[in-house]
Order: structure tokens, then C-alpha cells, then sequence
């Protein structure tokens, strides 16, 4: 792409440059400089990308400048600040959040959770809603929505396979 004659910011008349040529003679010496300032290879190229888009944009005007390369070297230099203060901003975030350390369930809780989940889910609510939370067989059954005579059952059947699961699991580590 060239672009005729014109004037630049300085009123002077510049000759035509063609972009491709522009950006080949000046890509590489900008991407490194953003490198040394950003500290990052990719991003200094994505950065340097981004400000000869923005200059190919508006290659009519930049490309009669008596130094269109002085254009992009600003964009490219603006996004870069722009992107580091994005990061520390980001990172000062970070820093003000506060990393809570919780301890690990303890192994007779990894036991219970296992041996419930063996159960079938009517047994499992009952046993969980009766001992865990504290309510009634009357309570559980309003909840449920069964008789409780049901609930009694399912109660029965949960702590008898919860009583064999444990009982079996020290037989087991016995041995």
C-alpha cells in the first residue's frame, strides 16, 4: 500500500512510504524494545501487532508524516504502560485478598462420607436429617413427606448398613 504525497503534523511534504515496507524496517526493533520493557516476548509482540493495526488504520494520514514511525513507537509504547498497569493493578488486587487455610476434613469424617454414600438417598436423608441435623422422626417425616413409620424404617435400615460398613472396615484393618 502506498500512500501519496501529503503533509505530516509539521507541515512539511513527505514522500509516499509504502506500509509493507514501513512495517518490515520496523516491527523487530519495536517488539524488542517493548520486550525489554515488558519483560515478556508474546506480549511485547501481540502489543506491537496491535499499534501497526492501529497505524494501518489511518496509513493515509500516519504514512505522510515526516517520521510515521514515531506514531506507531508512541502507540505501541502507550499500550505497553496501559498493560502494565492492568497487571499491577490486577496484582495489588491480589495481594488484598486473603488466603484462608482451612484443615482437611479429619479421617473419621472421609470415613463417614464414604460409608454414606453407600446408602440409598431415602436412608442417607433420614440418618443425615435425624442425627446431623437434629430433627425429630416426626420433623423428617413433615419434610419428606412420608409416615413416619416409613422414616423409622429407613432410619433402621441406614444405621444397620452404616453399623456393617464400619464393623467390616475394622475387621478389614485388623487383618
Amino acid at each position: 500500500m502506498t500512500v501519496r504525497q501529503g503533509t505530516g503534523p509539521t507541515g512539511a511534504t513527505a514522500p509516499p512510504v509504502d506500509f509493507t515496507d514501513f512495517y518490515q524496517a520496523h516491527f523487530h526493533r519495536l517488539a524488542v524494545q517493548l520486550y525489554a520493557y515488558l519483560g515478556d516476548h508474546a506480549e511485547a509482540q501481540d502489543l506491537t501487532q496491535e499499534a501497526f493495526c492501529r497505524t494501518l488504520e489511518r496509513w493515509d494520514r500516519i504514512g505522510a508524516y515526516d517520521d510515521p514511525s514515531a506514531f506507531v513507537r508512541r502507540v505501541a509504547w502507550n499500550l505497553a504502560t496501559s498493560r502494565l498497569r492492568r497487571v499491577r493493578t490486577a496484582v495489588r488486587h491480589l495481594a488484598r485478598q486473603r488466603e484462608e487455610h482451612v484443615p482437611g476434613p479429619e479421617p473419621d469424617r472421609v470415613a463417614l462420607m464414604a460409608a454414606l454414600a453407600t446408602l440409598p438417598a431415602t436412608q442417607r436423608q433420614a440418618v443425615v436429617l435425624h442425627h446431623l441435623a437434629h430433627l425429630s422422626v416426626a420433623e423428617i417425616a413433615d419434610q419428606v413427606g412420608a409416615p413416619e413409620g416409613t422414616v423409622r424404617s429407613w432410619l433402621s435400615r441406614g444405621r444397620s448398613a452404616l453399623a456393617r460398613h464400619f464393623t467390616e472396615r475394622q475387621e478389614t484393618h485388623r487383618a
